[in-house]
């Protein structure tokens, strides 16, 4: 039987950037799926003419130049700029929160009176919280309170945030809201990062770039046979989910998971721009994407007679399920530590990947991830 120096399992963006880094140190790989196509999560799938992101909006960015100039080098990317907005009951809002969402909400013009405006809502938080004999925030919302006020509370994070999470922002820890970015600013780009892009021609030009020469084999469950895929390797890279590799032997972590509605509109531009946050609790889904915006802009828009949206509906992980999120709530992470103990005590496996390591990764910092896990193989 073949011998490898790597079995990857996941051919998602951490086993493709891993494979393609050890493979370029002149070392085998062996990379399987139990998808049906590579690329994981990144996938596209191209319907009408565009490239529709199967798994969710994925926009690339990062202030990390090594990361950058090692995606430009496989694939160049295009100058997308991340500029969603949110709708509240109708209403159209900025985001992230800058001076055009604060003229929205309140009709101010100048960063002073929006500074008194969310001071002013911040300290009502802060007195609520004194009288009722609490030192620091008890749950999301008392920190989001106290963070931003509760106009923009109200409008923009309690719905959205309870139908990401399928529970009330009262009975959801306040560390997952520690920070928010406000800009007293004219400026709609989500992002402080560096550089931001998709890559010309869709994410699976990166993902076959990465894989360029590796031996893929799609629709491949580890788990079917694990014992002969683990004889083929000298090392093996999972990718997977860490209580799965250990037989849930401490139980199941939890996470969340998104469920994806496409249409095809027979209109060139349906909504204006690529992503749209619906805020609102009683509307069922939490945005709506309109994939072409991903790679066409201006008057690209219009030469297109069609488009293609997905509703996003965000709903509790089962098995059977792609998961998404983690819930990094204080049982799942203490359960987490119990398999993290288990897999740093391995010598011939690496763990790597959302995952993996039970934790939400962008892009960038996957690869960053991959590049230094790899730069640690001997």
């Amino acid at each position: 039987m073949k011998k490898y120096d790597y079995l990857i399992v996941g051919a998602g963006l951490f086993g493709a950037t891993f494979a393609h880094l050890m493979q370029s140190r002149g070392r085998s790989c062996l990379v399987i799926d139990k998808r049906p196509h590579r690329g994981g999560n990144i996938y596209c799938e191209n319907v009408e003419g565009i490239n529709v992101h199967k798994y969710g909006a994925h926009i690339f960015h990062t202030s990390d130049r090594e990361v950058w100039d090692f995606v430009n080098r496989l694939v160049p990317f295009n100058r997308y700029t991340n500029s969603p907005l949110a709708n509240y009951e109708g209403r159209l809002y900025n985001l992230p929160f800058n001076m055009n969402t604060f003229y929205q909400m309140w009709g101010v013009r100048t960063p002073a009176e929006a500074q008194a405006r969310i001071e002013s809502q911040r300290q009502e938080a802060l007195d609520a919280m004194r009288r009722a004999g609490v030192d620091e925030p008890r749950n999301l919302e008392e920190q989001a309170l106290l963070l931003i006020g509760r106009d923009i509370y109200e409008r923009l994070i309690k719905g959205y945030t309870e139908k990401q999470w399928g529970r009330p922002c009262t009975e959801l820890p306040a560390f997952i809201i520690k920070r928010l970015p406000v800009r007293f600013v004219y400026d709609n780009n989500y992002f402080n990062d560096d550089f931001q892009g998709i890559p010309i021609g869709g994410y699976n030009l990166l993902t076959d770039a990465l894989l360029d020469g590796v031996e893929v084999r799609c629709n491949t469950d580890f788990f079917a046979d694990r014992a002969a895929f683990e004889a083929q390797a000298d090392r093996v890279v999972f990718t997977g989910k860490i209580d799965e590799y250990y037989g849930y032997r401490f139980g199941q972590l939890e996470y969340r998971t998104v469920r994806f509605e496409e249409e095809v509109l027979p209109v060139s531009n349906w909504q204006g721009c690529a992503v749209v946050n619906y805020t609102e609790r009683a509307v069922p889904f939490t945005r709506i994407i309109e994939h072409k915006h991903f790679e066409r802009f201006g008057s690209a828009v219009d030469d297109q007679p069609v488009t293609v949206i997905s509703r996003e509906y965000s709903t509790e992980w089962q098995a059977g399920l792609e998961p998404y999120y983690p819930v990094n709530d204080a049982r799942n992470t203490a359960l987490y530590q119990q398999y993290r103990a288990l897999a740093e005590a391995e010598t011939n496996v690496v763990f790597g990947g959302r995952l993996a390591e039970y934790k939400y990764y962008d892009m960038a910092p996957v690869i960053r991830r991959a590049l230094d896990m790899a730069a640690a193989e001997k």
